[in-house]
């Protein structure tokens, strides 16, 4: 290759194949590339990015690595689920500034897809290993146009963050290799979840392996050893932007990594390079013993490595199952010797534990302005309130955090560890000698005959009011339990923010029920959605909604901030829209001049954004089901976001489709595959993103007919359009001139591609948010499916599935089958 250099143009794009010298180059620009052989080098040498084969394998993956080490460490790879299988890989910026991996032909692998334009981009390779894309106009040289250190693969270097960008909807994550030769995504991965107090999980799949347990203030309580030393710096930062975990050298010439892989034995290990020995040396590495097995001991159960069996029942509790217990099967866990009544909460007190990993934060609470006797008076006025502690141990400690339901994955250190109070019924407490012990007893048994003549007058007398609250306590307990890292709100706080739920304060009404604006004591708006007791969406989809939106984080999916459960009252409290839904604006002459197209191709790609984070980004893959332009509601500046998770569906591991012989969701929108024999696939919401897509370039509805013999819906219009090549005809009158005619033209292509008939043949999310954002070149859609209104009418009304038609403002019931 030498010094050639040669020009090498294909549409939209203009690279040059060129070599600075041997050692490799220290920036690329847009009128540059990488190819196969050469590589781009951080300025001091540290770290070098390139194309590499692992292992045995003939694949070729873009990546970064160590330069100055002779065993070749692979920090980070780009395209590790699209290998090349040829040496003709190159990477380039094209002209809207978002790298670009191309294949011989010329194909794209792998993209940034970056939304912020540059005027001069220019990529570089930091010392930090850290791989980035800014504008060389740009004053600020941090101010990223891309990094890679938002995509972690299987390594967390120092300065990255393990955690999310609540702004961006981004998780930062690792994930193991397969396998020496395979740098795809094997079964485990790293990762922060949100709870109410977060902490960081292993998972296999979609199980939970090993927990760390929540940060203290110095370090994290499940692994005591990671506090501060003489060769890192822990740092945890939580606000409304950003919740992760950080680390940073206290040397800066130390070469170290943490490394997820595929091991069962200890998945995450800390390593450090030793040059005398010239090989990585294994610094810590977690789990590190039996007792890190994730909830070994069941719940309630408490483990300790220096105890034989090392699953012991926590103080004033059993074994559920003795006989499991002896063979040392704790699955089952512990259960109260003597079960928590809470007829009188204050003569209950708190055993208090040193030493140990606090329990899972799924069900928690946490306030950090309170103090530990304030976190006491608190736990105790809850009745599924069973633990509590400080969340910062530094000093005295301060803040509170407080646990719902069975304690889990709880174990005991011989030193660090952390303070805990676990909640016991009084006859269970100890009170000292026996003196007290048997005076305790008489007064016990004294006060329990007295109470007992009491109580026979009092139940007979108040036997309905108290089957009645006991109802009451049990649902929302219920709820608690399930989904506490939700705060549940009361009835009464939820009339006071409606004003009574009264007619002025309501937004709209579809299938579900009703939907009231609100403010909360705090001032906050809300938006509360009240479930109509006739309504098709009953307590599963109810409990279903709650489950899945609790644990979305994405600036495109509308932020569920509490639900109600009381009697027959089941609410959810989301945040407050002010433009209300999509459709409001699309379909009305005069509010569809409001969204011009910038503002629609804005909306376009937000969608697309939101629902490629359900389908590919989330933990489990969902499929919302019923995706139209009233479940898009618009922010104060009409940014949107994606609503009503009631018929969503979950899917893990390898899962990529399923189906139902109750079909459920919104005519118009719906896919044929899922319409006529009940499949329902990723594809299935593409689908219905095309649907929608059209409708807002167009600003007409889906159901409606279109041309002249009344038999073309929207879908059949749009196609006669672009094959009698007048695809601009579809644009809404009220857009004038304010259109971008390749946008314009590139949303209807993207559509149609999303509406074939076949689900094979239809893009998937991260390929139409590819599509959307770059100039690359599209294929030519197949004939799409639901051509013909009348066709459609007659064919769906013979199918044999159970259909839940939508009301008249095309808000759809809910009616979910078991998962």
């Amino acid at each position: 290759m030498g010094n050639l250099s040669s020009l090498l143009v294909i549409p939209n794009f203009i690279f040059l194949f060129f070599f600075k010298s041997s050692f490799g180059v220290e920036s690329i620009t847009q009128t540059q590339s990488l190819n196969d052989g050469k590589t781009l080098v951080s300025s001091e040498g540290s770290f070098e990015l390139g194309f590499f084969s692992p292992g045995s394998s003939k694949n070729r993956y873009l990546g970064i690595w160590y330069k100055s080490i002779p065993v070749k460490t692979v920090v980070w790879v780009a395209n590790r689920i699209s290998p090349i299988n040829d040496s003709s890989g190159s990477l380039m910026i094209n002209n809207t500034g978002s790298l670009l991996l191309l294949s011989q032909n010329k194909m794209v692998v792998w993209s940034t897809n970056s939304s912020r334009q540059a005027q001069n981009p220019l990529l570089q390779l930091l010392d930090s290993g850290n791989l980035v894309l800014r504008d060389e106009k740009n004053a600020n040289p941090e101010d990223y146009l891309w990094q890679s250190f938002d995509y972690p693969t299987d390594t967390l270097l120092a300065g990255m963050k393990l955690g999310w960008d609540l702004r961006r909807g981004l998780n930062r994550r690792l994930t193991a290799w397969k396998n020496r030769d395979d740098p795809s995504p094997g079964d485990f991965t790293f990762e922060l979840e949100l709870y109410s107090y977060p902490e960081s999980y292993i998972w296999k799949g979609s199980v939970k392996y090993y927990r760390t347990g929540p940060w203290n203030g110095i370090g994290t309580s499940g692994a005591p050893s990671f506090k501060p030393n003489q060769l890192y710096e822990y740092k945890f930062v939580s606000n409304e932007d950003e919740v992760y975990y950080t680390y940073n050298l206290k040397n800066k010439a130390m070469k170290t990594m943490a490394v997820l892989n595929q091991s069962n034995y200890a998945p995450f290990q800390r390593c450090v390079w030793l040059e005398s020995e010239k090989t990585w040396e294994t610094y810590s590495a977690s789990p590190k013993d039996h007792c890190d097995s994730y909830n070994l001991c069941g719940a309630n159960g408490n483990c300790l490595m220096t105890e034989s069996p090392v699953c012991q029942c926590l103080k004033g509790f059993k074994p559920k199952s003795q006989k499991n217990w002896e063979l040392m099967d704790w699955a089952q866990g512990c259960e109260r010797n003597t079960p928590l009544s809470c007829q009188d909460k204050y003569k209950d007190g708190f055993v208090k534990y040193v030493g140990l990993k606090v329990p899972d934060t799924t069900h928690s609470w946490v306030n950090i302005s309170m103090n530990l006797k304030e976190c006491r008076v608190k736990c105790l006025n809850n009745c599924s309130c069973m633990a509590y502690t400080n969340t910062d141990i530094r000093g005295r400690g301060s803040g509170c955090v407080i646990w719902f339901g069975d304690l889990l994955d709880i174990r005991q250190f011989p030193t660090g560890g952390q303070t805990l109070y676990i909640r016991m019924q009084a006859s269970e407490l100890e009170l000292g000698d026996g003196r007290k012990k048997r005076m305790a007893a008489i007064v016990v048994a004294s006060v329990a005959v007295v109470s007992g003549m009491l109580l026979v007058s009092y139940y007979i007398c108040s036997r309905k009011r108290l089957k009645e609250k006991s109802l009451l306590i049990g649902q929302n307990r219920e709820v608690q339990e399930e989904d506490m890292e939700l705060p549940v709100l009361d009835l009464s706080t939820i009339s006071r923010a409606t004003d009574g739920f009264s007619v002025a304060n309501k937004l709209g009404e579809g299938g579900f029920g009703p939907v009231y604006r609100g403010v909360l004591a705090d001032g906050q708006e809300v938006a509360v959605k009240r479930l109509s007791r006739i309504s098709g969406q009953g307590p599963n989809e109810f409990r279903n909604e709650v489950k899945l939106i609790a644990k979305l984080q994405h600036r495109n999916l509308v932020k569920l901030l509490g639900c109600c459960i009381e009697g027959e009252e089941k609410m959810l409290v989301y945040e407050y829209m002010p433009n209300k839904s999509l459709d409001s604006f699309l379909f009305d002459q005069t509010r569809g001049r409001v969204l011009d197209w910038s503002k629609r191709f804005q909306i376009i790609c937000g969608i697309a954004r939101g629902l490629l984070y359900l389908h590919q980004d989330s933990r489990l893959r969902i499929i919302h089901r019923d995706l139209k332009a009233s479940n898009v509601l618009l922010d104060s500046e009409l940014k949107p976001k994606i609503s009503d998770f009631g018929m969503a569906k979950t899917f893990g591991g390898d899962q990529t489709e399923g189906n139902t012989n109750r079909v459920v969701g919104t005519y118009g929108y719906m896919a044929p595959e899922y319409a006529f024999d009940g499949l329902f696939s990723t594809k299935s919401d593409v689908f219905s993103f095309g649907i929608l897509l059209l409708e807002i370039v167009s600003g007409k509805k889906s159901r409606g007919l279109y041309n002249q013999d009344h038999s073309l819906n929207l879908i059949g219009y749009a196609w006669k359009l672009w094959n009698e090549v007048r695809p601009l005809d579809l644009l809404d009158a009220c857009l004038g001139d304010s259109v971008s005619m390749s946008e314009l033209l590139r949303c209807v292509h993207v559509s149609l591609l999303c509406v074939q008939q076949r689900p094979e043949d239809r893009p998937g999310m991260s390929s139409v948010v590819l599509m959307l954002g770059s100039e690359i070149e599209l294929p030519q859609p197949k004939e799409p499916g639901f051509l013909m209104e009348k066709y459609s009418r007659e064919t769906f009304s013979s199918t044999s599935y159970k259909y839940e038609s939508s009301s008249t403002n095309e808000i759809s019931n809910s009616i979910l089958e078991a998962r």
